[in-house]
């Protein structure tokens, strides 16, 4: 198993403004928000490196997660995403999670985690972090196209009610959404009005 080498780009998430922005459709793609922790995956080759938004060593607390990032050939990558515990109804058991962190390794008697990605970093040589996010998009949906277990490829749409039409039926509705602009690049470590954290709206009525 050779060590991974260093990371092209800081491990640091990019993040989400709350000021209230004019959404529109043909600028922005739409992502539900999920609750858990923010989470860079560094892997490729047999290695595997989970690293928390406050920059903890957690590929030990989810060998759900890294077993299967390890298994991937070629890289190394990076990607972006959410680790969640979801019961049965599709809501985040942020309690499990905490509990898998403050054990900081797995449980046998722990619900599984997912890791819900939704941005790419690098593929190799290759840094992507200044490419417009749709390009980005799609770079990740072509390295994540086998599906691996436990790994959850974030959906996203032009509109809300496309984006929720695709939530299971049996799942509790979700809260928020994330806006974010279909050219804007990836800036790690930094705030940026790029992306913006909505709240659901209600379907208008006849």
């Amino acid at each position: 198993m050779t060590p991974l080498p260093r990371p092209p780009v800081p491990l640091d998430p990019m993040l989400s403004s709350e000021r209230p922005e004019s959404i529109n459709a043909s600028d922005w793609i739409l992502e539900v928000k999920f609750d858990g922790y923010r989470v860079m995956a560094h892997f490729g080759d047999g290695n595997c490196e989970l690293r928390t938004r406050n920059y903890a060593n957690a590929t030990r607390w989810f060998p759900e997660i890294a077993d299967p990032l390890s298994s991937m050939e070629g890289g190394p990558f990076i990607v972006d995403g959410v680790m969640c515990i979801f019961d049965a109804q599709g809501r985040s058991d942020n309690g499990a999670l905490l509990d898998r962190s403050r054990r900081r390794r797995s449980c046998d008697d722990a619900p599984l985690a997912t890791y819900v990605v939704f941005d790419i970093l690098a593929v190799e040589d290759d840094v992507l972090v200044g490419l417009p996010l749709g390009e980005r998009k799609a770079r990740l949906s072509s390295v994540l196209a086998r599906p691996l277990p436990n790994i959850q490829l974030a959906g996203y749409a032009g509109h809300q009610r496309d984006l929720l039409a695709r939530w299971p039926a049996h799942w509790h509705k979700p809260e928020s959404l994330v806006a974010k602009r279909v050219d804007s690049v990836y800036v790690p470590g930094k705030r940026s009005l790029d992306w913006v954290r909505m709240h659901i709206t209600a379907p208008a009525h006849p």
